[in-house]
């Protein structure tokens, strides 16, 4: 057979071919997670600063610097808010982390999220225009614990460099705390996007999923398996967009939500859980099959799989079933084995899967809305102005049941949702400043654009090198060679 050039883009090409789905399945995920190892190492890292101004002499270091910046100093000095103006404040965000819960592996140490924060502000950049710094920290206290309290006055303490900070993988229940105290403690936009960012593409991908079943949010029975902060979360946004309370059934370790968890009553910690135990499970649900019998909607975001979800619970569900198993790296259901349990619509946290429901497509537009007219909150309305903008913007080049959502590369939902965010900042009353829907959609898709052909015309002149082809074959054979065995 002629050997193929081995791209991310013919993955399923690559494999040989008495490799069942289930085989290549788990190919994907070791050769992906090599390759990015790999990567990783080759460029050290994929984020850097560079000047955004020219030098274009000797005198121009007294400008950018001392002594011209003096009048610069002083003037933010006089007026806080010129610091928009006159520095990139306007267009940076922090992604901030203690690391205690990275995807799927829980607690990485502090550093050990640098991956992750650095993808932020990788993709923020890439997809939204926007300048991010990643800042890993040591929540831990003198007892050893994590201590919440830490990352607020941390954030309190930085905040005056950023136009928003974007809270990234803090163990529950620091999480609900950090998130809450911050939103209202803060004058800049502070967002979970582990909780509200997946929430806010979970919506998108289930307004268009019930579309393409013919039903309605209010009528729709919904299962929710995981109550972490993003099933807590995504549950709060559906039931704000139309779903009765009552018709969602939200399970955790222990079993469902529901009056009588007195466990999670009496731990304050848990206070976003317990609000939930108060309002859903009408019917009293205890077990998984008493929940998925005839349910319309299975949204999980718990243990990485792919054995978590059961096909069986699958076959409970009723006709034209929508099974969201969203966990990273690794499904809690394969796809297929959804399909083949009866599901008609199946999305993934993952893009080597059809419909992709994963927060890369929310927070770069969402920030970039948020900070186009400087806000100084992102509200709940402003997560769900995102999602329908989401779900919009697919239906209208058109939806199937393996195309929910739109996917990264598609450049223009990223100027069109920043636009939508930015006119319910407006309507919210938490902008400083009020724009045109087509000013924030100009500058939006202006600041994309030069981002993209930034980093394009820096691979075109080789300032960033292409990887070689060995590091993929190696991967690929890696990837092989572990799932023979």
């Amino acid at each position: 057979m002629e050997k193929i050039k081995i791209t991310l883009e013919n993955m399923d090409k690559v494999f040989p071919d008495d490799f069942t789905p289930e085989q290549i399945a788990k190919a994907k995920t070791i050769f992906l997670k090599d390759l990015s190892e790999k990567a990783h190492k080759f460029y050290g890292g994929k984020v850097q600063t560079i000047p955004k101004a020219p030098v274009l002499g000797f005198n121009w270091f007294n400008v950018w610097y001392t002594p011209g910046v003096s009048k610069v100093s002083t003037n933010i000095r006089d007026n806080n808010d010129t610091s928009y103006d006159l520095s990139n404040r306007g267009n940076l965000v922090a992604v901030v982390s203690d690391s205690t819960r990275v995807l799927g592996d829980g607690d990485c140490t502090p550093s050990g999220g640098l991956g992750v924060m650095e993808g932020k502000a990788f993709l923020m950049k890439y997809l939204g225009g926007v300048d991010a710094v990643a800042l890993c920290v040591d929540s831990k206290d003198e007892t050893g614990q994590n201590n919440p309290d830490k990352i607020i006055e941390f954030v309190k303490m930085v905040q005056h460099s950023f136009g928003a900070v974007n809270l990234e993988d803090i163990s529950q229940p620091n999480c609900f705390k950090v998130l809450d105290v911050l939103r209202e403690e803060c004058d800049i936009p502070v967002w979970h996007d582990d909780a509200q960012g997946t929430a806010c593409v979970t919506l998108a991908g289930l307004i268009n999923a019930l579309k393409l079943t013919n039903r309605k949010i209010e009528d729709t029975k919904i299962v929710l398996y995981g109550a972490g902060a993003s099933n807590t979360t995504i549950a709060r946004l559906i039931i704000a967009d139309g779903a009765k309370p009552g018709n969602l059934v939200m399970f955790d370790s222990k079993g469902t939500l529901n009056k009588d968890r007195k466990d999670i009553e009496a731990d304050k910690r848990f206070y976003r859980k317990w609000e939930l135990c108060l309002t859903t499970n009408a019917d009293n649900a205890q077990t998984m099959e008493e929940a998925m019998k005839d349910a319309d909607v299975l949204i999980s975001l718990s243990t990485p799989g792919p054995c978590t979800i059961k096909p069986e619970w699958i076959s409970m569900m009723a006709p034209k079933s929508i099974v969201f198993a969203c966990a990273n790296p690794v499904p809690e259901i394969y796809p297929y084995a959804a399909k083949e349990a009866g599901a008609y619509i199946v999305a993934t946290g993952r893009g080597d899967f059809p419909n992709q429901v994963n927060n890369s497509i929310g927070f770069p537009g969402i920030l970039k809305g948020a900070l186009m007219v400087r806000a100084r909150k992102i509200t709940d309305n402003m997560a769900i102005a995102a999602a329908h903008s989401l779900a919009d913007y697919a239906e209208r080049r058109g939806i199937n049941i393996e195309n929910i959502v739109p996917t990264m590369d598609e450049v223009g939902v990223f100027p069109q949702e920043a636009a939508d965010v930015a006119m319910q900042a407006i309507k919210d009353g938490v902008a400083r400043i009020n724009i045109t829907k087509e000013e924030a959609f100009s500058r939006a898709q202006t600041d994309i654009e030069y981002s993209r052909g930034l980093t394009k015309q820096l691979v075109d002149t080789g300032y960033i090198a292409e990887p070689p082809q060995e590091m993929l074959e190696e991967s690929l054979q890696w990837a092989i060679s572990q799932v023979k065995k």
